[in-house]
């Protein structure tokens, strides 16, 4: 039987000491990008996600993310611009996801 989970993304928000783009609707846009595909959620300590998306408000994307466990990694936005080129980087992670989930299953 082929199970097909979404991936897990914890997001973290910056402080918004100085934000340059509407932060919330950059991450609308991603989760309507991905709808089905990834499930996201405020990133918590004591959880491990797939990836966690790091969207900072200005080019310093000073928000700490050390604190979460990832399998992937983590990927930082710093304007809307970044939106397009972590598009790319996540549909690897869904591939390599899905790579994966086809040798499981016929172990």
């Amino acid at each position: 039987m082929e199970t097909n989970r979404n991936l897990q993304c914890g997001v973290k928000f910056c402080g918004g000491c100085n934000p340059r783009y509407e932060r919330m609707e950059a991450l609308e846009k991603i989760k309507s990008l991905f709808s089905g595909k990834i499930d996201f959620d405020y990133a918590k300590e004591n959880k491990t996600y797939d990836f966690v998306l790091v969207i900072g408000g200005c080019t310093n994307c000073c928000a700490s993310y050390g604190q979460y466990e990832t399998k992937k990694g983590v990927i930082k936005i710093c304007d809307e611009a970044d939106i397009s080129r972590i598009s790319s980087n996540i549909e690897k992670f869904i591939k390599m996801e899905g790579e994966t989930s086809g040798l499981e299953k016929n172990l």
